[in-house]
């Protein structure tokens, strides 16, 4: 499983599905949990509260767990703003098989890659409890990998994430 994290904008969706696309060239079974596929459907229920958030995690892990149990591999591209949640998932999982990759890019770069306006909205206050802003997002203390998405091309993150995946024998060349 690879754990996509960083705040909103730093490019956690776009990698995720790059690599699932290069994943899918060498005939490998993936799969990507995302904003857009998990909060319509599994957490349709849950709002933005830290305790709405940790139920979030808890699920797309148990769900992404089972997706690797049945030999896919999963990429997951969430805030997951808390560290514990993170470990929490990670300790689902059987040793090595959960990968975090933190997708580092300034808050600046976030907020220009912002087209929907949520970080306008909540520095006016139309949106509380937004993870960069008035809400915290605690950095990776030792993931797997971090990847500077705010200055390097989705080529080279690309890369750095196949490097990662051929250190661990996901794949092999």
């Amino acid at each position: 499983m690879l754990w996509f994290t960083g705040l909103s904008g730093a490019g956690k969706s776009t990698l995720a599905h790059a690599v699932e696309e290069e994943l899918y060239r060498r005939s490998c079974i993936t799969f990507v949990l995302d904003g857009d596929n998990v909060r319509h459907g599994l957490s349709s229920n849950l709002g933005f509260s830290d305790k709405d958030r940790q139920e979030n995690i808890r699920r797309i892990g148990e769900t992404a767990k089972l997706m690797m149990e049945a030999g896919l591999i999963v990429m997951t591209a969430f805030i997951s703003p808390f560290r514990a949640d993170r470990e929490s998932v990670r300790s689902l999982m059987p040793q090595g098989d959960f990968l975090e990759i933190y997708c580092k890019a300034d808050l600046d770069v976030c907020e220009s890659r912002d087209v929907k306006g949520l970080y306008k909205k909540a520095r006016e206050g139309e949106i509380k409890n937004y993870t960069g802003i008035d809400s915290p997002y605690e950095e990776p203390n030792k993931p797997e990998l971090e990847v500077d998405t705010g200055s390097l091309s989705l080529e080279e993150c690309i890369q750095h994430v196949m490097s990662l995946l051929r250190s661990y024998g996901v794949i092999i060349e």
